[in-house]
């Protein structure tokens, strides 16, 4: 898939936003396997017929907060629980507990797998980095900075906005603009001068609602009309499409 002619305004910003799960690193994929046996097993054991399915991921908790996004699984399936704290036990019956419990899955796999950078994605921050682009990771999960180090990427980034950094400092979560306009006043530019890489509708909107210079959507599995249809300028499959566009170094 070809940018349009949208991508050349690349050539004008001095920063790239980068999402990470699924636009850096497939972790996407390990978020979604966590995701689906949370709910899975849940679903199960209330005795509730109608079962979690990848849609609920793309349409409820991608590119949300953790926290945001099993309060939006539950509310779609009518279940109300105790919001409980982020302390809670991962066997407890909590919004925060259920949120622990995936991510104890998660860092489970993490560790038993390990992951790997799309090799587009490194080619995009080899060539960003030489021609003097600046870049941040923006991302809503808690585990940013243990991907990252999984990845080798963490010596490449020195603005992480992650999901710790944005709960502690009191950040509203994405579709807000929020974690993308720190990131972009951590590196002292405005919105205008940086673009947003997301491969979540969410992210996408986040991007859009900021006003950035552009909102470059990756299709991941969600689809490129999804993504436009949130906010993103142009689509791609592949962040390596990008680098024609980047500012001469």
């Amino acid at each position: 898939m070809l940018p349009s002619p949208a991508a050349a305004g690349l050539t004008s910003v001095q920063a790239l936003l980068f999402d990470l799960d699924g636009v850096l690193t497939p972790t996407a994929e390990v978020h979604m396997r966590a995701w689906s046996r949370l709910f899975s097993e849940y679903l199960r054991s209330r005795g509730i017929d109608q079962p979690y399915t990848d849609d609920d991921y793309f349409t409820h908790i991608d590119g949300r907060p953790r926290y945001d996004g099993v309060r939006a699984f539950l509310a779609s399936r009518g279940i109300t629980l105790p919001e409980g704290t982020p302390d809670d036990a991962p066997d407890l019956e909590t919004v925060c507990g259920l949120g622990n419990r995936k991510n104890r899955t998660f860092n489970d796999t993490l560790e038993e797998q390990g992951v790997a950078a799309y090799p587009g994605s490194l080619a995009l921050l080899d060539a960003a980095r030489d021609a003097g682009v600046a870049m941040a990771v923006v991302t809503s999960s808690r585990n940013g900075t243990a991907v990252l180090a999984a990845a080798g990427l963490t010596e490449r980034f020195g603005i992480v906005v992650d999901g710790v950094l944005s709960a502690g400092s009191g950040l509203a979560g994405k579709p807000a603009p929020d974690t993308y306009l720190y990131a972009a006043e951590l590196l002292g530019l405005s919105a205008g001068a940086c673009a947003v890489i997301e491969d979540a509708p969410s992210g996408v909107a986040a991007g859009r609602a900021g006003s950035f210079a552009l909102v470059v959507g990756v299709d991941r599995g969600v689809g490129p009309e999804t993504l436009k249809r949130h906010g993103a300028d142009i689509v791609i499959d592949d962040l390596a499409e990008l680098i024609p566009f980047l500012p001469a170094g």
